[in-house]
């Protein structure tokens, strides 16, 4: 069980307090969708709709990035 949860609506990281998903949580995220790159990149741009409306002030570029940008 990871502790490095999303704490909404600010988007920051329950374990570490970095922008999540943090580099911990992202490699986490990788050995969990090891063999499952599709979902991992449909549970993340879920993730981002829902992180989209909260942080309305950052450039979707950016969200893009953290959020599915790394996934590659």
């Amino acid at each position: 069980m990871t502790t490095h949860l999303p704490v909404t609506p600010v988007w920051t990281c329950s374990g570490c307090g970095a922008d999540w998903p943090c580099h911990t949580r992202r490699r986490e995220l990788r050995a969990e969708y090891d063999r499952a790159p599709v979902s991992l990149a449909l549970y993340l741009a879920a993730q981002l709709v829902e992180a989209a409306q909260d942080l309305a002030h950052v450039p979707a570029g950016h969200l893009h990035y953290r959020f599915l940008g790394w996934t590659r």
